[in-house]
This record gives C-alpha cells, structure tokens and sequence, in this order.
C-alpha cells in the first residue's frame, strides 16, 4: 500500500523528485487549494509538505485523519498550528538553515541599498531626473555595525559587513564572547549596541521578549544618523516609533523586508523616501528554494522510513507507548528551561542537571534537550527543536553535565537544573503532582508550590508585613487578576521571594510601579 503525500505549494523539482523515487510514495503536486479545498481532501494523505502560501490551521488539521507529518519547506511556522498538530500527533518538520545565506545576502544589499540611496535614485532617474547631489550617500567602510541576533544569519551577516571592513558589535543574550570573537565579533550590552551602532540588523525570532525591541526607548539611546534593517520578522521593530524617529531626525534611513501587518499599507512609514521596502524576499533566490526543497523532502523520506526524524518542532523521536508516559515530565523540563531563561542574566556558560526518583529508568536526553530547548527557545533566532537543541548549545560554548539518582529526595521524581552564567548561578526544581500536574518547588534556595504556567511574576522581597497588601494594590489598580500566588523564604523576616500567576501580562509601567514599591528588590515578568 502507497504512501500518499500532498504537496500544497510550489516545490523545486529537485526536492519532488527526491519522493518521486521511492515507488511507495504517492505524490500529489496540488497548489493554491482553497481551505475548503484543502479540508476535503487532507483525510486521504499522510504528509503534508508546504512553503508559506498554504495555512494548516486547527480547522484543516481536524479533518486531517490520517496525517502524521508536515513538513515545512522553510523556516517560518506562522502558517501551522503547531500545537493543534502536536495535540493530534502529527510531527512538524521545517529547513531552519537552507535560506540561511540568501537571507544575510538580502541584509547585507539592504544596507548597501540603504547607504548609496540606490533605491529612491533608481526612481528618479526612471522619471527623467538627474538629482546627483540629492541622492549624496555614505561608505560603510568603518562604519559601526550592531547586530541583535548572532544564530546562522546573524554570523553570516557579519561575515559580509567584515570583508567590508566594518566595525562589528553584537547582542545576543546566549553569545559567549569566545564565539563571538571567532567572528570578529565584539559582544555587547543591548543598550550599548544602540549607543554605539551606525547601522543595526536584526536577526531573531518575534517572541514577546523581542516584539518592538527596536521601539521609542530604543531611538533615544541611538546615534543621530543611525540606519535600521529588518530582514527577521515583522513586529521586531516598532513601525509607528520608526517613523517618528525618521521624521526627528534621529534615524537616517530604513530598510525593511518585513513587516507587522503584510502587505503593508502604503501610508505612513512605507510612503516615506528614507524608507527602502522589499516584499518579504529574504528566502526568494533560485538557491534558496532548491536548498529548502531538498531539505525538506531528505528529512520526510527519512522519517517515513524510519530511519530518524530531525528538525522537529514540536516532538522529539520517541516511541509512542514511551512517549505517553513521559511527555508530562518533558512539558516540566521545557518550563523550566523557559523560567531559567528569563530570570537569569547573562551568558550560559555551564547548565547542570540532576534526574530523581522513579523518571531515571527512562531514556532523559529527551528530557534535557526539552531544558535547553526551552532555555535557548526564546532568544535565538534558529527555529531550535528537540533535535538540534544540543547541538547550538555545545556551537555556543555551553557545557551540558547530567546525572541521575535513584535516592528519593522530598518527592518521588524530581528535575533540578543549575545554570551557570558569567554573571550568576541559579537553580530551580520541578516535579509532577498525581503523575500529570507540572509544579516548581524550588527556586534558589526558596521552596515554593507553583504552577508554571501563562504569565507570572516572581518578585524577590524582604519578608516584611504588608507586601502582599501592596502588591495586590498595584495590580488591581491596574486591572490585573491574581489567579494564584505563592511564596518563600529562606528565614523569618530575611530573603524572600513571591509568586504570582496572573491573569494578564503587566506593563513596564506596573513592573516599575512593584520594583519601587516598599521592600520590593526586584521583579521579572514571565511567560510560559
């Protein structure tokens, strides 16, 4: 019995003929289905491959019976429900490095585009005009460039504006300066890149940690005459800020090919002729869908036939029966990744884990590529999965130590991880309750019941009278409910810390208000 497999998009033909090859494969070649379209007939195909046009949404996914892969010819999942597809068992595969060079290439024609005016002179002279002197531009030659996100394009990028004999300054939380010296690269604070950078790229995921991280507060600690290129993701950069920075005089140009509302509407910062504009076409080279086409259709032959599944998004390569029974435990393990993530400071340098109890008679690399997929998940740029998690760890510098006990502690199973930064250490501690519930129970030294999940706040206080009162204050001043709260402390009326699940994300504002706040020594806003 064939396999059959559904092509949704435009695919080179050189990663269709690699399934055509295999005479159990049944490949249908169906482009610009409508949803309707594609509802009806997704129940007969066990794969599914796609680029960006086509949206497998809850909606598709529910009619598709039959379907255990989707493979992504790309890096960008904005088009699947990934969690509707992992929930029905379907596994989710893209290319994160095959459109790797186009994409630096595309940055890196930005900024010369964006330097030489090449754009807004092509326009007049196709007008008739001959306006040398109004279309006057600058070298790059020892020009300063900041670069936020140094993953594969980030490095490539810099590898160009080097040959150009730039001066090159990076920010990426995860970068230890050993890597970024390797490329030439000096690693620096975010509010420094922006202080010293002539021209700033970026090259990271959106996530709520860098949605408009190049925004208003961002363009006050910017040079006058400071240049902005976006080839990463719409959202990254603040559009409405943008603007008002141009028209201040503060940013002397901009090149974007990405944008928060797509096609963008032509008012406004599109319209503006220090702006330069391209249609989303980082990826768009002849090489670069050839690459991502042959990825994609090596990696769903591969899986089909058992012989390994790798960039996965969603679930690591684990039989079914195993899977079931730990996928509770490597839920825990992400979250603590993704609370590690954003409460430490500075660069990993060494993360510790420590199984307990009943959990260490199961394979645990699964589990610790869950930790550091959550650690690193929020800040790098890579689409990093189950598969290559310990593998842009170990490129990074970061030491990975496991071991495991069978001695039961203060609970049946336990998860403890231990990061180790260049500026700190910190510890947390996870287990289940009744088999299925996540909780953490330790962070530091401070023993806590919490649920990690949605949006939290851990506050670190001295343990005084009234900080609960005042803290509920603020928040429901400010509209926001309390869904739960928790607390420790090391010693009466010493160190202490607390938190909060809560029903909304604070603003900067609400977070300022609680730091200021009596006996208050700091907070952290977290999302999981």
């Amino acid at each position: 019995m064939s396999l059959k497999i559904l092509i949704s998009d435009p695919l080179a033909e050189e990663g269709v003929a690699i399934l055509k090859k295999q005479k159990d494969f049944k490949v249908d070649i169906l482009p610009e289905l409508s949803p309707e379209e594609l509802k009806k007939i997704i129940p007969d195909y066990q794969v599914l491959i796609v680029r960006s046009q086509t949206k497998v949404t809850k909606d598709v996914i529910k009619h598709a019976k039959k379907l255990k892969y989707i493979g992504r010819a790309g890096v960008g999942l904005d088009n699947i429900d990934v969690e509707a597809a992992s929930k029905n068992g379907i596994i989710v595969m893209n290319t994160p490095g095959g459109n790797s060079i186009s994409t630096a290439e595309h940055a890196f024609s930005l900024i010369l585009a964006l330097s030489r005016n090449i754009a807004q002179a092509d326009r007049s002279v196709k007008k008739g005009e001959w306006e040398r002197k109004k279309f006057m531009g600058v070298e790059i030659y020892g020009k300063t460039l900041g670069i936020i996100g140094l993953g594969r394009i980030g490095a490539e990028v810099a590898r160009r504006a080097a040959s150009f004999q730039m001066k090159l300054i990076a920010y990426d939380p995860f970068l230890i300066p050993e890597r970024a010296k390797s490329l030439g690269v000096l690693s620096v604070s975010l509010a420094e890149l922006f202080k010293k950078a002539d021209y700033i790229t970026v090259h990271t995921p959106l996530t709520s940690e860098t949605r408009h991280i190049i925004g208003e507060k961002a363009f006050r600690k910017m040079k006058k005459g400071v240049r902005i290129v976006n080839c990463a993701r719409g959202g990254i950069v603040d559009e409405k800020a943008l603007a008002r920075a141009i028209e201040a005089g503060i940013v002397a140009g901009a090149a974007l090919d990405v944008y928060e509302k797509e096609p963008p509407d032509k008012t406004g910062l599109i319209g503006m002729s220090k702006v330069v504009t391209t249609p989303h076409l980082g990826a768009s080279t002849e090489e670069a869908q050839i690459n991502v086409a042959i990825d994609i259709a090596k990696a769903m032959k591969d899986a089909i036939l058992k012989r390994g599944i790798r960039n996965a998004v969603n679930v690591p390569s684990i039989e079914p029966e195993i899977f079931k029974i730990i996928e509770p435990y490597l839920a825990l393990a992400e979250k603590i990744g993704k609370l590690h993530a954003q409460l430490m400071e500075g660069y990993i340098r060494k993360v510790s884990i420590r199984y307990v109890g009943d959990i260490t008679k199961y394979n645990l690399n699964h589990m610790t590529r869950s930790i550091i997929k959550g650690m690193l998940a929020p800040v790098l740029e890579e689409s990093i999965n189950y598969v290559n998690a310990l593998v842009i760890a170990r490129d990074r510098g970061i030491k990975i130590n496991e071991e495991k006990t069978k001695e039961i502690e203060d609970f049946a199973d336990l998860i403890c991880v231990e990061v180790e930064t260049d500026k700190m250490k910190s510890s947390i501690m996870g287990t289940l309750f009744t088999k299925i519930d996540p909780r953490i129970v330790k962070i530091d030294r401070f023993y806590v019941d919490v649920v990690p999940e949605g949006h939290m706040l851990v506050i670190y206080n001295q343990d005084k009278p009234g900080i609960v009162g005042q803290i509920g204050t603020i928040l429901g001043r400010n509209g926001i409910n309390i869904a739960g709260m928790n607390f420790g402390r090391a010693k009466r009326g010493g160190e202490a810390i607390t938190v909060l699940n809560v029903d909304s994300e604070p603003s900067a504002s609400v977070l300022s208000m609680i730091k200021s706040a009596r006996h208050i020594k700091g907070v952290k806003s977290i999302k999981l």
